[in-house]
């Protein structure tokens, strides 16, 4: 449905059963309710919008307890119009790799409705009016997103008969029109970020309106004029200012979907519960402290979102909530759960994660249609026996927390696909999960497993395996015998050897190993020859075998913390590695092979025992990423002036060493976006520094930098600076603390003036001072050159004159190289080189006076 499948990811389940009545409005319906392998990540519930693929939706996270999968492809899946609020934002559990994601910015775009392929309407108006407004390629869709207004676009309804209007990211701040007339005929409207303070009240004369959006502006209360539109079925207005909501919203009696995430609610109206239709409500991040008693008696409602509340428990009266399917109420502080809850038949995504639940009743049994339980971030100490009986559970999360053991039957779950209990306190992984025929990830992380059962093999569909930090001795051969098994992680154990059966393991992609006990790179790893990540960091190898030159998918390696002293020449033969990580060594120099490395993209070199620049490197083409930081090695003096023969590098990290200078063509490196420097001996910045002009991130703290550029304003794509501790008199330390760069520049702008209106008062001294024979021995000393009328040649202009004209010719010719400051330097102490004390005397009070006195 929509091109970019970047851009937008799913929001959730569609449950495709349109109405018989708008059966003819809808195009490619997906039914996908009942199909388990559609579970999509979960996106915010104020994602259950109409479908329209003439506009692309923008993705969101519902709440840093959405079960995440982190390998799935993302995909589109359509929704009907005729049924929107039967969108169930179930967990995509197709594939491994599901996690707790961190809260993100949501993004409250809808989907618009696709108008009957087979009406034709013909558009009113010329064509100039079509291209003017962009017009979509249906017939009843405009799309005027950005455009800059300040009022309703009044002409484009003269174009054409407008159904579908999308106005976000402008300044409307009003409805008027010539003919109210117009507007009877708009069906969707968006006005997504338009700075709104409130809702137009002419919204009453859009009679026909069924989906609103105003997501994203500044609303603080919904007026009553919003209350007539009675065929309205959907209303955003998620990231707003609202306090409280209206006694009366009665009138709404159509409403389906009210999404009003993000607002400054404290309670909920009685009056809620006159919504009869309502299927979805999202409430989320709201300032709720009670499960209001209104939200039991919405007849209809399938889903509820009151994610990052302050609600502490549920009532009783939750019963009635007959046809709820998904409850998310993750962040909130709820001590216990009511047994009511366990009254819901059909009740199939249940999110309850960073609570305060010490226990769950053993009545979770008469959940028979969960799909997805997150019990994450609990005090739950046992998982009751008769979870059991929830056969349909696909995927449990029950991560940090501080469960010992799972229950015993839990291999009945024949359906569950995802498992992660990391961070509890397991001592061992029960064998009974090996009769897990479907599972597909797995995550122990964090316990105090010791090791892993043989039976583990009979789980031939797992993908993926996380079994970091835990106090394993020995690789898991069971894990070897899995066919599908592509990402697994071993970090912080004590795993010593590799054994030989790990060759079988032909399809594995990812493998991390760090901070383990291995002496040596195996040679049985060097047979995965489809492995296109490897870390063992942080261990005690100290060579490299020949024949990981098999492994000619490996495009990311991590070696750092181990023991070499030589760089290993064996790795130059990894002609596809484009991420290079061999910090924490002992390395003093490096091969000329390295440049065998024609892909390397990133390189970390980072506390090693360099005394000078690897020239090698600068040979490297497609370097991006440059790590030379010696935190914990020798100290570099110097940088090369073939640095910039890297000419894709975009990172640059020099930082914690005695570097006392910056190349002076540092400015041929034009792809530079961060520069880290701090903690040198730097005391200037070179002129070809004003040339990096896509320079983001500059970081020269701790450095000896007295002075700088004055056209540091020139750099206008930085966006993060870092002065501190440097001896800076030009600006002051003062000017820089707040880490500015319009505050800096401006200070140096009017220094600038200063200097100039100085500079120009000095050669008006010297002119007027210094005897012709006394110029002609300065002009010596400052390598002036001879204007074609010398001094000594019979001029009829003034002496003055001429002598202050030589001035200004001379500055023209080293204002590139030098500031005033610097030529204001140069000519006192050439005065003194001639012995011109009066002048010296003269400009010595001309500094002090204006030392006080801003000219």
């Amino acid at each position: 449905m929509f091109e970019d499948e970047n851009s937008w990811e799913p929001g959730g389940v569609a449950r495709s059963e349109s109405l018989e009545d708008e059966a003819g409005l809808i195009e490619d319906i997906s039914d996908s309710f009942n199909d388990v392998s559609s579970y999509s990540e979960r996106r915010d519930s104020n994602q259950v919008y109409e479908a329209n693929p003439s506009k692309r939706t923008e993705p969101s996270a519902a709440s840093s307890t959405s079960l995440l999968n982190r390998n799935e492809e993302k995909k589109n899946i359509p929704i009907s119009e005729a049924n929107i609020a039967d969108v169930i934002p179930l967990s995509k559990l197709e594939t491994p790799g599901t996690s707790i994601s961190s809260e993100t910015k949501e993004t409250e775009d809808y989907q618009k409705v696709r108008v009957p392929s087979g009406e034709k309407v013909s558009p009113q108006g010329s064509k100039e009016s079509q291209k003017e407004f962009d017009l979509e390629e249906d017939n009843f869709t405009v799309n005027l997103e950005a455009r800059g207004l300040q009022e309703f676009p009044r002409d484009v309804f003269k174009a054409k008969y407008v159904k579908y209007l999308y106005l976000d990211k402008n300044q409307i701040k009003t409805f008027k029109v010539a003919d109210p007339g117009d507007l009877l005929g708009l069906e969707i409207l968006s006005l997504q970020e338009n700075g709104l303070s409130s809702i137009p009240l002419e919204i009453h004369l859009l009679t026909n309106l069924r989906i609103l959006n105003a997501s994203y502006n500044q609303i603080s209360c919904i007026p009553k004029e919003l209350l007539q539109l009675e065929n309205m079925r959907q209303l955003f207005l998620n990231s707003n200012c609202i306090e409280n909501l209206p006694s009366d919203l009665e009138s709404l009696i159509n409403l389906e979907t009210l999404s009003l995430g993000k607002n400054m609610l404290t309670n909920v109206p009685e009056s809620l519960s006159s919504l009869k239709n309502l299927q979805v409500l999202n409430l989320e991040y709201n300032q709720l402290t009670i499960f209001s008693k209104s939200l039991c008696f919405l007849p209809k409602l399938i889903s509820l979102n009151l994610t990052g509340n302050m609600i502490g428990s549920l009532p009783k009266e939750i019963r009635e909530l007959k046809n709820l399917e998904n409850l998310l109420m993750d962040h909130n502080k709820l001590t216990f759960l009511s047994v009511e809850i366990f009254q819901l038949p059909k009740i199939k995504e249940l999110q309850l994660a960073d609570n305060k639940l010490e226990a769950i009743s053993p009545k979770i049994e008469n959940f028979r249609e969960l799909r997805i339980l997150n019990l994450d971030k609990n005090l739950l100490k046992k998982i009751p026996k008769k979870l059991s009986r929830c056969v349909k559970l696909e995927c449990l999360s029950l991560s940090d927390n501080s469960i010992e053991e799972l229950p015993r039957k839990i291999h009945r779950l024949k359906n569950l696909k995802q498992l992660h209990v990391s961070r509890n306190k397991m001592i061992k992984m029960a064998e009974e999960i090996s009769h897990l025929s479907n599972i597909i990830s797995l995550e122990f992380s964090g316990n105090q497993i010791t090791h892993i059962p043989i039976e583990i093999k009979n789980c031939r569909k797992i993908t993926r395996v996380e079994l970091n930090y835990n106090n394993i001795m020995y690789f898991p051969v069971g894990l070897c015998a899995l066919p599908s098994l592509d990402y697994l992680s071993f970090n912080g154990n004590y795993i010593s050897e590799i054994p030989m059966d790990v060759s079988f393991s032909k399809q594995l992609l990812h493998l991390e190993l760090n901070t383990n006990k291995l002496p040596v790179l195996s040679e049985h790893l060097c047979s995965l020859t489809n492995l296109e990540y490897l870390d063992v960091g942080q261990n005690q190898i100290k060579t490299i075998p020949s024949c990981i030159s098999t492994m000619v998918s490996l495009r990311v390696l991590i070696v750092s913390g181990n023991k070499f002293e030589t760089f290993p020449k064996e790795l130059c033969a990894l002609h596809n590695l484009q991420v290079l990580d061999i910090s924490e060594n002992q390395l003093q120099k490096l091969p000329s092979d390295i440049t065998k490395l024609k892909g390397i993209q990133k390189l970390n070199l980072s506390s090693n025992r360099f005394s000078y620049f690897p020239v090698e490197l600068c040979q490297l083409q497609t370097l991006e990423e440059l790590n030379l930081s010696q935190a914990n090695g020798k100290k570099l003096t110097r940088l090369p002036e073939e640095l910039t023969s890297m000419t894709q590098l975009k990172t640059l990290d020099i930082s914690n060493n005695a570097i006392k200078e910056i190349p002076r063509n540092i400015g041929e490196l034009r792809y530079l976006v961060s520069l880290h420097a701090y903690n040198n001996q730097i005391s200037s910045l070179p002129p070809s520094f004003l040339s990096l002009k896509v320079l983001q991130h500059l970081d020269l703290r701790g450095n000896n930098l007295t002075a700088l550029p004055s056209a540091i304003y020139s750099l206008m794509s930085l966006k993060e600076i870092n002065f501190d501790d440097n001896p800076l008199l030009r600006p002051p330390v003062e000017v820089c603390k707040g880490k500015q760069l319009h505050t800096i520049a401006c200070y140096l702008q009017r220094a600038d003036e200063r200097d100039e209106k100085i500079l120009e008062k000095i050669f008006n001294i010297v002119a007027n001072t210094i005897t012709e024979i006394n110029f002609e021995f300065l002009k010596q000393k400052l390598n002036m050159t001879t204007s074609e009328n010398s001094i000594l040649v019979r001029n009829p202009t003034p002496l003055n004159e001429r002598i202050y004209n030589e001035f200004v010719k001379w500055k023209a010719d080293k204002n590139l190289l030098f500031t005033t400051a610097d030529l204001r330097d140069q000519l006192v102490r050439a005065l003194n080189m001639i012995g011109a004390y009066d002048i010296i005397d003269k400009i010595t009070a001309l500094n002090l006076y204006t030392s006080v006195i801003k000219l």
